[in-house]
């Protein structure tokens, strides 16, 4: 299955260009489902047909679904608290019913990563096409999967569930409770949902696709969304230049607008796959006006992003990691290295990312950033690296 995730700054038309994606997709005979999170059902009343938790049949081969939040918390504070129940009763805790949740922030995100994970087991589709949250929520939405489960590692090694018939006993020895059966079990059963998810937002078959309005706000946000995607090592298709002006219009002040489109797209022809979308004149409603918009569907995106590793043992005595980093400023780059782990600080954006296996024998011997690329140099210690024969 092939994934478009939909991504843009708020107010691009990102939903409604997400809507005439999948409508394109499924014209073209590919089983599609469109997701979003929003709470008001900016996603139905594109595409005509209301939207909710359960999925609707919008038009032939094209499914929509728009994830309740407030039924997964609630089904997973539940589920807790049933886990927990030895715990809680030791406490003396009184249990919340389920009538009293209410989702707290970034359940709409949680609920449209499980929504994403189930409909790529469900293998129902050929095509899933997801409208994400604005730009900036939307990039820490990607990094989630990833930062939880190295946050759960941390916290509850697998490793240590080894020893629990020992549990017991060096709880006495320790003076302090053990964790309980039931929060590796649960930190185990959340590794593995999480797993899930980052295998469908890092699989080669899914692109991001970038939405935003031709101009110096959308082209400030396209530079800072390419900057944040290329450290989580995710590719773009295309950049969808929406709402585009005509070029001739009797409307004199139109003409300003315009020249900064003009200069705007020819920026982005330069780096990118660049698709425009007409200003319709009205806010696109019905399978209609978004076949009007002339969206492309799922397009051949090239090949997935790369981390490589270069060998030049031989010419300076030093292997280089190659990350891409299109955009980024020399001066709001930092690179800290713990043990097996990079942490590599790019503007606003922040990745930890454990280096690979011909690395880790290696001390760093320094970095620098060139065409929109940084490359770190690793000098083999010599109490690690075996001896050439």
């Amino acid at each position: 299955m092939r994934t478009i995730l939909i991504m843009g700054p708020g107010g691009s038309g990102r939903t409604t260009l997400a809507a005439a994606t999948a409508v394109t997709a499924a014209r073209e005979g590919t089983r599609t489902l469109v997701l979003s999170a929003d709470r008001t059902d900016t996603l139905g009343a594109a595409l005509g047909v209301g939207t909710g938790p359960t999925p609707v049949e919008a038009a032939p081969r094209l499914t929509a679904w728009r994830p309740d939040p407030a039924q997964d918390f609630r089904e997973d504070l539940t589920a807790l608290q049933d886990r927990a129940s030895s715990a809680l009763d030791l406490l003396g805790a009184s249990r919340l019913d389920p009538e009293e949740l209410t989702p707290l922030p970034g359940a709409e995100e949680l609920a449209l990563l499980r929504a994403l994970r189930d409909a790529a087991l469900s293998e129902s589709y050929d095509l899933l096409v997801v409208d994400l949250p604005p730009a900036p929520q939307a990039l820490a939405l990607l990094a989630l999967p990833e930062e939880l489960r190295r946050y759960l590692r941390r916290l509850l090694p697998p490793e240590r569930q080894a020893a629990r018939a020992l549990r017991p006993v060096l709880g006495r020895l320790a003076g302090v409770p053990m964790p309980a059966e039931w929060l590796y079990e649960t930190a185990g059963r959340w590794d593995l949902e999480l797993a899930a998810v980052e295998a469908v937002v890092a699989d080669r078959d899914t692109v991001v696709r970038l939405v935003a309005e031709p101009g110096p706000a959308g082209a400030d946000a396209v530079r800072t969304a390419a900057l944040g995607l290329a450290l989580r090592g995710l590719r773009t298709d295309v950049v969808v230049a929406n709402r585009v002006l005509p070029e001739v219009s009797p409307d004199t002040w139109l003409a300003g607008p315009v020249a900064q489109q003009r200069k705007t797209l020819e920026e982005w022809r330069e780096a990118y796959d660049v698709r425009t979308v007409a200003h319709l004149g009205r806010d696109p409603r019905g399978a209609d006006d978004l076949t009007a918009l002339a969206v492309p569907g799922a397009v051949h995106a090239g090949s997935p992003a790369e981390w490589p590793v270069t060998d030049r043992l031989g010419e300076d005595g030093v292997l280089v990691w190659q990350i891409p980093l299109p955009g980024a400023i020399r001066e709001e780059l930092d690179l800290v290295r713990r043990g097996d782990e990079l942490v590599v600080t790019a503007g606003r954006f922040r990745r930890i990312v454990p280096l690979p296996s011909a690395l880790r024998r290696c001390t760093v011997d320094g970095a620098a950033l060139r065409e929109g690329e940084l490359r770190i140099r690793f000098a083999p210690d010599p109490k690690l690296w075996p001896q050439a024969r």
